[in-house]
């Protein structure tokens, strides 16, 4: 049982906890200067603590916004939380200096783009440690506070992404919502839909049944693999590459478009409740909770194991530790939970996290090396990236000899310097990054970096958006642009020229052959074979392959343009609804709309064929003799020729998958609803169009009716 707690009992916790920040000032001191803060000697003096506080908040504010409404992040985590340490600690010891504001909070992930809701039970955080000593307390408090008791813990991998809590009711989901603020959070079901790892309806059994209603609480995360078959498209683009999964599953989920959010393969795992309905249907033990949610069908944590006792959860951690190295998901630390939901309610919750839990982060792998260069990168678009050359070092396994440094405004605000000893970081990552300088080992002879201000390529003068770090070189003749253009068409998501590597397109820009994708197609066998003396065997193969790509697939082609912001999803999604790509040039932007696409990838279009070398280059294709391959509806089915508008979200499809469906029996999906249209398919959320529908007495549909209608069973 918990002991009561007496006044002196409390007043005496007050000074322990006061004794322990100041004994641990030392620590928070070295963490700051490691993260490039300053602590100020006179914390302790009231005037100088309250200055200290306000300017703590409003720097944490700052990250708060840059960490959680635009899911980019300019320190690491630790250093983050280094300064909330900082400023608890300071809170704790002038609780007079708060002005009635109480402590800092959680963050706030709301984006001002989302419709909110209230969490019907708060949606807390949870305390962190940092060191061994950390965890121990821990441990020691819980056993404490038990009676000596030692209960179990269940140890689990701490996931790297977006909180998340998904009600059902009736075994149906009906709603997603993100943390926020702990009280409510952005409603974002319609994008969290289109997860497929998480299901529309939960799996009953006689022995796991489903509560009425039930919030199960996790993370949105993206994995390793994922992010790199997302880099490689941007590369492939002239895009710079994605540091950190966490922020690109975060600003994914915050996406306005859902058919965007289903073109990145977010993934989602589950280890905790919220609300549930009835009560007496909540699990009795962490660990049963986790086998309730797999049964359920629900993702559940990977590597979770039960411990008893310091010396299991010492080895249960380290194991933990040792096995992030191979797994596929972005995991920066362990969580460590009171496994009997008895001792959860015994222990309780503070202000804001629970007693009985605890976030336990492992360090980061971090190595100082030497910044030899910075080389710029001209990117298909005409964007420049600076990427720092080191001293290779080894870090986490691997040896690093280039990191990137994203844009000029990052090594501006690190100050960056060529011969610096730079820290390189790689938690997480899969890109090492730099994450600041050794100011004590700074040469004397080193200069501020100085941004290209003309293109290395070209020499053409660099332009850039006021406000924003993007620095692009304007002339689309530049050599390295053209080579990026020409690599991208010919690449396995373009026209697919098996052979047509980088190597090949520098030689034929180099020596002028061709400067547009059509210019392939004009070239003869003889022009491969004079410049095969430099290029190789692969020139008697060339033409046959170049040959062949003339009927690629018509959406290798719309994806060979390298329209922003069209993928392979949306190069498909076009390709249904137009046979030419004359046609796609010249449609207006409802038609492209008619495609199934959302509103930013429509402005793309319109921005990209407003550009009058953009049409030109499809009418060279068109001249050149392509003939891509359609993949036309069949004129034949149940719904053949029938008109379909869809609106909502749907209980078992996403709305791109209802679409497919339509269009493979033969219907016509669009995008706005008339007097022409058959039907409007409508699920939960569905605004303007259903009113529109009823306003225009057109048949509106739910999903069942439209199964019934393709002829498929009904949902199980």
């Amino acid at each position: 049982m918990i002991r009561p707690r007496e006044s002196t009992l409390a007043r005496a916790k007050r000074m322990a906890f006061r004794g322990r920040w100041i004994g641990r000032g030392l620590l928070v001191a070295g963490l700051l200067l490691w993260a490039g803060a300053v602590v100020p000697a006179e914390a302790s003096d009231p005037a100088k603590a309250r200055e200290r506080i306000l300017h703590l908040r409003a720097e944490i504010a700052r990250h708060d916004e840059l960490y959680f409404k635009h899911a980019a992040p300019e320190i690491s985590d630790a250093a983050y939380d280094t300064l909330k340490r900082e400023l608890h600690g300071l809170e704790a010891e002038h609780p007079d200096l708060l002005d009635g504001a109480g402590p800092a909070g959680l963050g706030d992930d709301r984006s001002g783009r989302f419709p909110v809701y209230r969490h019907r039970v708060p949606m807390t955080g949870l305390d962190k440690s940092y060191s061994e000593a950390e965890l121990r307390a821990f441990h020691a408090r819980v056993v404490r506070r038990a009676d000596g008791v030692e209960p179990e813990l269940v140890v689990e991998p701490k996931y790297d992404g977006l909180a998340l809590g998904v009600t059902y009711e009736s075994g149906r989901l009906v709603r997603a919502v993100t943390r926020g603020n702990g009280t409510e959070g952005d409603d974002v079901t319609a994008n969290a839909r289109m997860i497929a790892a998480l299901p529309r309806e939960l799996r009953s059994t006689a022995v796991r049944p489903w509560p009425e209603v039930v919030e199960v609480r996790g993370e949105v995360y993206l994995t390793y693999g994922e992010l790199a078959r997302i880099n490689a498209e941007r590369e492939q683009a002239g895009e710079p590459p994605l540091a950190h999964p966490r922020n690109v599953a975060a600003g994914t989920l915050k996406l306005s478009d859902p058919a965007e959010v289903g073109a990145r393969r977010l993934a989602v795992v589950f280890y905790g409740l919220g609300a549930c309905e009835p009560e007496t249907a909540r699990p009795e033990s962490q660990g049963d909770l986790l086998a309730t949610l797999a049964a359920w069908g629900l993702p559940v944590p990977q590597e979770s194991r039960v411990v008893r006792g310091w010396a299991e959860l010492q080895t249960a951690v380290a194991a933990l530790g040792r096995a992030r190295g191979r797994l596929d998901f972005p995991t920066d630390g362990v969580v460590v939970k009171v496994n009997e939901r008895r001792w959860q309610q015994a222990l309780g919750v503070g202000a804001q996290t629970p007693r009985w839990a605890i976030a336990h982060k492992f360090a980061p792998a971090r190595v100082e090396t030497r910044l030899r260069g910075i080389t710029i990168q001209v990117g298909r678009t005409g964007l420049l990236t600076p990427v720092a050359e080191l001293e290779p070092v080894k870090i986490a396994g691997a040896t690093i000899a280039r990191a990137s440094l994203h844009n000029r405004a990052e090594i501006a605000r690190k100050d960056i310097r060529v011969g610096d000893v730079v820290r390189v970081e790689k938690a997480g990552e899969i890109i090492p990054m730099i994450v600041g300088v050794n100011l004590a080992r700074r040469p004397a002879e080193a200069a501020p970096y100085g941004f290209p201000t003309a293109c290395p390529a070209c020499g053409t003068e660099t332009v850039g958006v006021d406000g924003e770090a993007a620095v692009r070189c304007p002339n689309a003749d530049c050599p390295a642009q053209v080579r990026r253009r020409l690599e991208h068409f010919a690449s396995k998501s373009g026209v697919d020229i098996h052979g047509l590597g980088p190597a090949w397109v520098d030689l034929l820009v180099t020596h002028g052959a061709v400067r547009r994708p059509g210019d392939l197609y004009r070239l003869q066998r003889d022009d491969w074979l004079a410049l095969g003396r430099k290029g190789g065997l692969a020139a008697e193969r060339l033409p046959a392959a170049v040959e062949r790509s003339k009927q690629a697939e018509l959406w290798r082609f719309i994806q060979g343009l390298g329209i922003p912001r069209i993928g392979e999803a949306g190069a498909r999604r076009l390709a249904r609804r137009f046979d030419r790509l004359e046609a796609l040039a010249g449609a207006s932007p409802g038609e492209w709309a008619e495609a199934g696409l959302g509103p930013a990838a429509v402005t793309a279009l319109a921005e990209y064929f407003s550009e009058p070398a953009n049409r030109a280059l499809v009418a060279d294709l068109q001249a050149a003799g392509i003939k891509p391959r359609t993949e036309s509806a069949p004129e034949q089915g149940p719904l053949a020729g029938k008109i379909f508008v869809l609106t909502g979200s749907l209980p078992q499809w996403t709305r791109l998958q209802a679409a497919d469906k339509i269009r493979a029996a033969g219907g016509l999906v669009r995008e706005a609803v008339s007097r022409r249209t058959d039907y409007v398919v409508a699920g939960e959320g569905a605004g303007e169009k259903l009113a529109e529908a009823r306003r225009l007495g057109v048949a509106v549909l739910d999903e069942s009716e439209l199964r019934a209608l393709l002829n498929e069973d009904p949902a199980p």
